[in-house]
Formats: structure tokens, C-alpha cells, sequence
């Protein structure tokens, strides 16, 4: 057994010297990072950290010049394209909410339920008695039962992204990428949200990218600080924000 593969043995995701450059910028500088099974991951930064194309390399949006990028273990990140990967289990919300404004709450969770049944999919698809269990509890979870029946593009824009995050977990991945989701929302909103996120987290794995540092406090997990493509500093909120580096780069802009 190699050194990498005792380290990944346990490991849900493992990026392991992951360099991208675009046009001669390297977006990503031999950047290594380890998420735990079940664990909540906070990512900050400056603007041009690479936070996205990290998530771009995750998700196989964007194949990586070098180094390893290992799900589960086993799966080569860098090998899938983009459907394989979220078939094996990895979403992706993006900063901006994309839900179907016309449908109902319940119909976009729906929807989303039906994205991965193919051979049901369809228009005369329609849910059994366990996917109306998992869409109870989904709407419980984000916080929108009481709005079920309301059209999604009459929501507040803090409700459309908890719509969405609803929408990503009807397709159950393992493991859980959002992109800035408190950007835009009400202080109440915000504070609701690293609740909810937290209830996620007791069942799937959570990276949460994110500029707000009062939201990074709350969720209360370890934090990864990145910087020119590669780490720049890891561990708690506090660590993280008294480290000269990181005020210098990034707090104390």
C-alpha cells in the first residue's frame, strides 16, 4: 500500500497537489486538502484564491494539469466527467439560486426527486409514499413547509436558497459543495441558515465557501483559508483569523 492510499483510506475527499492555470495564471498551486466523512468544512479567502476552481476540480468541471483529487477513497475525481461524479454522490450549489420560479416549492423538491429516476422520469411521473416522506422532510429541514404550495419565484431571495439546498439534497449526494449561500441574506436569514446547514451536516458532509465571517463563526467548524491557489492557513475560526498571513491577505482588507 502506497503512503497516498493509507492517508485516503479513511478520507471522504482527498485533493492531493492540485495545480490549474489558465492562460499561465495558476488558479490552483499544488493545493492539498482532506475532508473528513461527515465532517463541515469552511473555505474563505480574497477574490482569486481559487475557491471556485477548486470546486470546478471537485466536481469535474475543470481536469487539473497535476495532482490527484480522490472520493471515497477510490474514485479518481480527475478520471469522471461531470455526471459520473455527481452520480457518485457529490453536489454542487452554486452562489446564485436557480430554482423553477413557475412551480411550486413542493414541485421544484419534486423535480429534483424525479432527476435521477429516468425511467420514471417523465410527465406522468409521480411521487410514492416514501418520496412524499422525503419531501416532508426536506421542506422540514430547509425551513419551507409552510410555503409547499407558493410559486418558487415568489420566495424571498434567502427562501430560494434554501429551496435550492432543499433541491440538492433530494438527489442525496454524500457530500455537499455551497458556494456563498448567506450573500444577499437578512441577518435572521443568515443565522437560520447556519442552522440549517448544521442539521444537514449530522447526515451528509458539508464545504461551505463562504465570505461572511460572522456565518463562518457560527457553523463552528475548522477552517480552511486559501491563498494564491494553495492553503494559506487551517484550523478554527480563531486560529484562522489571528494568523498574520490571513489578516494581511484577506481580513485586513
Amino acid at each position: 500500500m502506497t503512503p497516498m492510499d493509507t492517508k485516503t483510506t479513511s478520507a471522504l475527499l482527498y485533493l492531493n497537489g492540485i495545480s490549474v492555470s489558465f492562460d499561465g495564471f495558476k488558479a490552483l498551486n499544488n493545493l492539498s486538502l482532506t475532508i473528513d466523512p461527515g465532517e463541515m468544512r469552511a473555505i474563505i479567502g480574497p477574490n482569486g484564491a481559487g475557491k471556485t476552481t477548486m470546486m470546478d476540480v471537485i466536481t469535474g468541471k475543470t481536469r487539473p494539469d497535476e495532482g490527484s483529487a480522490l472520493f471515497e477513497g477510490e474514485a479518481d475525481l480527475t478520471a469522471l466527467d461531470e455526471t459520473e461524479i455527481a452520480r457518485r454522490g457529490i453536489g454542487r450549489k452554486f452562489q446564485k439560486p436557480t430554482v423553477f420560479e413557475m412551480h411550486t416549492v413542493e414541485d421544484n423538491i419534486l423535480l429534483a426527486l424525479s432527476m435521477d429516476k429516468s425511467a420514471r422520469a417523465g410527465i406522468r411521473w409521480r411521487a410514492n409514499a416514501g418520496d412524499t416522506s422525503r419531501i416532508d422532510k426536506i421542506l422540514d429541514t430547509i425551513r419551507l413547509n409552510h410555503a409547499r404550495w407558493r410559486l418558487a419565484g415568489s420566495l424571498s431571495h434567502g427562501q430560494k436558497q434554501w429551496l435550492e439546498i432543499g433541491m440538492l439534497l433530494a438527489q442525496e449526494p454524500k457530500l455537499m459543495l455551497v458556494d456563498e449561500p448567506v450573500a444577499g441574506m437578512t441577518d435572521a436569514e443568515t443565522m437560520q441558515t447556519a442552522a440549517l446547514l448544521k442539521e444537514i451536516n449530522q447526515e451528509k458532509s458539508v464545504i461551505v465557501v463562504e465570505h461572511d465571517m460572522h456565518f463562518v463563526r457560527e457553523l463552528g467548524v475548522k477552517v480552511t483559508c486559501l491563498h494564491e491557489g494553495s492553503v494559506l492557513a487551517e484550523g478554527s475560526i480563531d486560529q484562522v483569523s489571528t494568523n498574520d498571513r490571513v489578516v494581511e491577505v484577506y481580513l485586513g482588507r
